[in-house]
């Protein structure tokens, strides 16, 4: 089985990073976990060396805050997985998650596979909404609709490097599965709620006004014209408004 590599970027997060890395370690397949500290002020390297001489986790301290974006690239560089996955760590996953997008990926051949996410309070709680995705995702579908959350993300590691995530005043990610997608055509869904997304308002989309500004930069980052950056705004505020009914 192909190894993986976890990359969580850590920032004033101690309170929720042993949960995120837990569910890391649980997965049955070879992996690593990075935990990259982001200067966050909090003793992540405590956190992380309180699990003693587990092999498959490593701690590494960003010389200067960086930003989850260039924190991610930096574990992508440093990573020595076949694959790396994204975990954000106020996020957690179910123990089969890994093993699930591995073996789909093997049946497609596409280089990206996401899962379903069930939503959580800040507290960690179900709040028993899940949120699906398509089994088979199009760089047209992407293009109206950002349904791959990047903790559900595995992804091949050599398409990380070629793409890594830039333009942290937009949605990044986003901007990333579309290049991917532009140049591989199609993305894997396992459509299971096989990540726990807690719903916060610390992070890019906890504001949705500003959210929404962000991904509106996307479209123009992508090189698209003024119209269509607005088609495509549109669908992507008509899909949120389904998506969180």
């Amino acid at each position: 089985m192909k190894k993986v590599s976890v990359i969580i970027p850590a920032y004033r997060c101690a309170a929720t990073l042993r949960q995120a890395i837990d569910s890391a370690l649980f997965q049955e397949v070879p992996l690593e976990i990075l935990v990259l500290d982001d200067c966050s002020g909090e003793d992540i390297e405590g956190i992380v060396r309180s699990y003693g001489d587990e092999p498959r986790l490593r701690y590494l301290k960003n010389e200067k805050n960086l930003g989850a974006a260039a924190t991610r690239n930096r574990g992508v560089k440093l990573a020595t997985g076949d694959y790396v996955a994204f975990l954000d760590a106020d996020d957690w996953w179910e123990p089969e998650k890994l093993k699930k997008q591995l073996a789909l990926l093997e049946q497609t051949g596409d280089v990206l596979a996401c899962t379903g996410r069930r939503l959580c309070s800040p507290e960690g709680e179900d709040l028993g909404k899940c949120i699906p995705v398509k089994s088979r995702i199009t760089y047209k579908d992407l293009l109206h609709h950002n349904s791959i959350n990047c903790s559900s993300v595995l992804l091949r590691r050599d398409a990380a490097l070629r793409y890594p995530m830039e333009h942290e005043d937009s949605h990044e990610d986003y901007i990333t599965w579309l290049k991917i997608l532009q140049e591989y055509g199609m993305a894997s869904g396992v459509d299971e709620p096989l990540l726990n997304y807690r719903l916060t308002t610390k992070g890019k989309s906890g504001n949705k006004l500003k959210s929404a500004g962000m991904t509106f930069k996307v479209y123009r980052y992508m090189g698209f014209g003024l119209g269509k950056s607005i088609l495509c705004f549109i669908s992507y505020a008509l899909n949120g408004i389904w998506k969180y009914r």
